[in-house]
């Protein structure tokens, strides 16, 4: 059930044949991706912004700080990469 819409999904298409199937596949590796790039992300601003002599429960601001501006960037340029590699996939395709 749709819960935005209130609304029932349509039928299954006996002609789709193997579509749960794929979108499973399709769900199962974006999960993967979000996951490694979760996990990328962790260890990078962890290394960089986190003392490893842990004297606080909490983050101090400073840490904080450094973390927010990590994750920013490493969203910032894997968006950047991303788009380049579009651009790059298409000339590709074209010739």
């Amino acid at each position: 059930m749709n819960f935005v819409r209130n609304q029932m999904p349509p039928p299954p298409n006996p002609q789709r044949g193997q579509q749960p199937s794929i979108n499973l596949q399709m769900a199962e590796q974006e999960l993967d991706m979000i996951t490694n790039l979760f996990n990328n992300i962790l260890d990078s601003c962890h290394k960089k912004c986190i003392q490893t002599n842990y004297s606080e429960g909490d983050l101090n601001k400073g840490e904080q700080v450094c973390i927010d501006r990590c994750v920013a960037k490493y969203f910032d340029v894997n968006t950047k990469v991303g788009l380049q590699l579009q651009k790059m996939e298409k000339v590709t395709t074209k010739k």
